[in-house]
C-alpha cells in the first residue's frame, strides 16, 4: 500500500469507527444489534476493510463482541460490569472533585454555578419539568466534563478516556430511571457547595455518594433497561476471549 493510500485508509476507518462508536453510545445502535458487515458497508459507503479494522477496536473497548464465524454485536451491560465501571468512576471522580476544591479556577467555578442555576431551573414541584429532560440530562454531563478536567493526573486522565464512553452511554440509561435526574442535581448541589467552601475532603466524599447512588439505582432497575438485560457483556466477552486463548 502506498503512502497516500495508507493515510486514506487510516483516515477512512477511523471515521467509520467514530459513526459506529456515536451510534452505539447514543443507543441508535442498541445492546443486541447484530453488526453484518455488509449490511454497515451500505450504510456508511464503505468496503469491509475499514469496517473490520473498526469494529476490532471497538471490540477492544468493550463495545462490541465478535464471536467466531458470526457477525459483531453490540454488548450490554450485565451487574458485574455495572460494578467495575462505578467502582472507577467512585475512585476517579472523586479525586477530581477534591482537585476541583483545591484548585478550580475563577471561570470553572462561575461555570459550576450557571449548571447548578440552570439544572435547579429545569425542576419544578419535585420532578423533573415537562420538557426539559434532554436539557437537564446535557447540564448533568457538563457537569462531570468540568469536574473531569479538574484533574492534573495524566494516570487519571487516561482512565478517564478509557471508560468515557461507557459513562455516557450508562448515563444517557440513567435518565429513564424515575426520580434519577432529580436526585442527581441535589447531589451535584451538594459537591459544589463544597467546592465552594474549598473543602476538598467534603468534595469527594459528596461525589463518591452520588456514584454510589447512581450505581444503586442502576442496579435496581437493571431488569427494566435493555441495554442491561441482553446481548453478551463486556466482561463476559472478554473473559471467553481469554479462555478462548488458554489465559
Amino acid at each position: 500500500m502506498a503512502p497516500r493510500d495508507e493515510v486514506v485508509h487510516v483516515q477512512l476507518k477511523d471515521a467509520v469507527y467514530a459513526q459506529i462508536l456515536e451510534k452505539i453510545v447514543d443507543g441508535t445502535l442498541p445492546a443486541g444489534y447484530p453488526l453484518r458487515e455488509g449490511e454497515l458497508a451500505a450504510r456508511f459507503g464503505v468496503s469491509k476493510t475499514p469496517l473490520r479494522d473498526a469494529l476490532v477496536r471497538l471490540q477492544a473497548d468493550g463495545l462490541v463482541s465478535i464471536p467466531p464465524y458470526r457477525s459483531a454485536v453490540v454488548v450490554g451491560y450485565s451487574q458485574q460490569d455495572l460494578r467495575e465501571i462505578y467502582e472507577v468512576r467512585e475512585l476517579v471522580e472523586g479525586a477530581c472533585a477534591r482537585e476541583a476544591a483545591l484548585t478550580i479556577s475563577t471561570d470553572d467555578l462561575a461555570g459550576l454555578s450557571q449548571l447548578m442555576r440552570d439544572s435547579a431551573a429545569c425542576l419544578a414541584g419535585g420532578e423533573v419539568a415537562a420538557g426539559q429532560e434532554e436539557t437537564l440530562a446535557g447540564l448533568i454531563d457538563r457537569f462531570d466534563v468540568i469536574m473531569y478536567a479538574q484533574c492534573r493526573n495524566g494516570r487519571i486522565n487516561e482512565m478517564v478516556a478509557n471508560i468515557r464512553n461507557h459513562i455516557q452511554r450508562i448515563g444517557r440509561l440513567t435518565t429513564r430511571i424515575p426520580g434519577r435526574m432529580v436526585k442527581s442535581v441535589h447531589e451535584h448541589q451538594a459537591i459544589y457547595e463544597a467546592i465552594v467552601q474549598r473543602d476538598g475532603a467534603a468534595a469527594e466524599a459528596a461525589m463518591r455518594r452520588h456514584i454510589l447512588s447512581v450505581m444503586a439505582d442502576q442496579l435496581a432497575n437493571i431488569a427494566t433497561s435493555p441495554e442491561l438485560a441482553i446481548a453478551p457483556s463486556a466482561v463476559a466477552t472478554s473473559r471467553s476471549d481469554d479462555e478462548r486463548a488458554g489465559r
